[in-house]
């Protein structure tokens, strides 16, 4: 039986696009134990490959985590297939503030050896042990608490189109790179400050707040559901909205807009810009911010080099990408030497 997409995106995003029925996009995750996760990721594909979902999936036997998109004619069944499996029974759903059809065009479940790349050593202290949940109202009452801490668990891309007013948002590349950074900032307030952490949707800050407790901090909050939730919240209640600019998403819409706020800046001229976009040259591909001036000037690419590389006709290209591997400037999102505004 085939496990595995026979389609190429460009083949899906053609059937999507003829089909024009709406889709959800969405998020969950859950930490539970999976005795074998390589057959509960073929058993996940079966199901969600019949009911057209597309996404990116990490099972592990410590849980899942995903993030995918489901025609709406779907949720219900999908919904179903949720609850029938115990450990997933009234997941939260993290419905995305913005939908594109086009959000995911693969479905992709890969079984792999954490959930969540935070290299910790998760027998050392109890994850279950978790910092308290806030809703949104709790939430925007304990941050402007001046004894509280508010903490961007996420990558220093994603905050920079986007946070929080007053958090700190932590100049890291990776989830595992920001956590010594911020015992080591945060050390001597074990019990008179209030630890609030929030992320996208709650999975790392779920992490993060397990550990911290562990290292002796005593009051440890966590935004429930991420930003994502917050926002529903927020339209839902009428709330004050306390989030300014974009909420980043790994996904091809990339961001959401949740404030009309624009706080990042074009990486190549230095303009008012808060739009990712990845180099057009695809041995490149960095994720970087560019705006309309610079993407017409520089054909969509990240330097000189780039755009003549990418100029060339397709078989050169490929030529010019065989036997080597991709450097970890893709991976270092939004950091390169040619980016004079980064």
């Amino acid at each position: 039986m085939q496990l595995y997409n026979k389609l190429s995106a460009r083949e899906r995003e053609e059937l999507i696009a003829a089909a024009n029925q709406k889709r959800l996009t969405l998020s969950f995750y859950q930490y539970a134990h999976i005795g074998n996760p390589q057959i509960f990721r073929d058993h996940l594909f079966i199901v969600w490959n019949n009911l057209d979902v597309l996404g990116r999936i990490y099972v592990a036997k410590e849980g899942i985590n995903a993030q995918l998109s489901v025609p709406s004619e779907h949720f219900e069944a999908f919904k179903k297939h949720l609850d029938s499996i115990t450990f997933l029974h009234n997941v939260r759903l993290n419905i995305a503030v913005e939908q594109d059809n086009f959000s995911f065009l693969k479905l992709k479940i890969k079984v792999r050896d954490k959930i969540l790349a935070d290299g910790l050593n998760d027998a050392t202290f109890d994850v279950t042990d978790k910092g308290i949940h806030l809703d949104a109202v709790s939430f925007n009452q304990i941050i402007e608490q001046p004894n509280t801490v508010l903490i961007d668990m996420r990558n220093h891309y994603e905050s920079e189109i986007g946070h929080f007013k007053n958090a700190w948002t932590p100049d890291v590349d990776t989830f595992r790179d920001s956590l010594p950074i911020i015992e080591e900032t945060i050390k001597g307030n074990e019990t008179d400050k209030n630890i609030v952490m929030y992320c996208t949707g709650g999975i790392r800050c779920e992490k993060a707040s397990a550990y911290f407790k562990h290292k002796g901090f005593q009051k440890v909050f966590q935004l429930e559901g991420g930003i994502i939730n917050y926002v529903r919240q927020v339209q839902d209640k009428g709330l004050e909205n306390k989030f300014i600019g974009k909420n980043f998403v790994f996904d091809e819409r990339r961001a959401e807009r949740i404030s009309p706020d624009v706080i990042a800046h074009c990486h190549q001229c230095g303009a008012a810009c808060d739009t990712h976009v990845n180099c057009a040259n695809e041995a490149c591909n960095l994720l970087f911010i560019q705006c309309d001036v610079c993407a017409e000037n520089m054909q969509h690419c990240c330097s000189d080099a780039c755009m003549n590389i990418a100029s060339l006709p397709y078989e050169e290209r490929k030529k010019l990408r065989k036997g080597k591997k991709n450097s970890n400037k893709i991976f270092k999102k939004g950091r390169s030497e040619v980016l004079p505004f980064k």
